[in-house]
């Protein structure tokens, strides 16, 4: 006699809505220790499904997903021996922080920037105002985009002069 899904499925469902921010993907996954959630619509129909590996592709070097690492050792850089182990559940860690905290680093990360507002929504942080260059705008927007906790970076910095050398293409 075959076996049916419906005689090995599990009887509960971890779904999140369609709008769910990547923060609270994660908080499921970690909540119900699951490497996957599906992604439901207004009326709980299936949408589709987001793994680990699928938030893992946009925040993770490409080396763990490309060898399907699933943890690395770490190795401590004076001594050579090994230090501890990280999993990619670790690096996903950092996107459950309560909102404050990459705030504050934002902020940091930001230090002497008059004139630059910051928004904060869900993980992705728009930057607004105006700078003196444009090569300003940018280092602002690469130094947010690299505080832990930040999904994205929305940059609508002006700038009063534009400072970056276009070269033309060679014929």
């Amino acid at each position: 006699m075959p076996i049916a899904v419906k005689d090995v499925m599990g009887r509960v469902a971890i779904a999140v809505p369609q709008d769910a921010s990547f923060a609270d993907i994660v908080a499921a996954m970690k909540r119900f220790a699951v490497g996957a959630v599906t992604v439901v619509d207004a009326d709980r129909r299936p949408v589709g499904v987001v793994s680990e590996d699928d938030l893992l592709l946009k925040e993770v070097d490409p080396v763990m997903h490309e060898r399907r690492f699933r943890q690395l050792p770490v190795i401590d850089p004076v001594t050579g021996r090994i230090a501890g182990t990280l999993h990619q559940r670790d690096v996903l860690r950092v996107f459950s922080r309560p909102e404050h905290e990459p705030a504050a680093d934002v902020d940091a990360a930001l230090a002497g920037s008059d004139g630059v507002g910051v928004r904060i929504d869900r993980g992705v942080v728009t930057l607004t105002g105006e700078v003196a260059t444009r090569s300003r705008a940018i280092a602002r927007t690469e130094a947010v985009r690299t505080v832990e906790g930040v999904i994205d970076v929305v940059g609508e910095l002006t700038a009063r002069e534009d400072d970056l050398i276009v070269v033309p293409p060679l014929m």
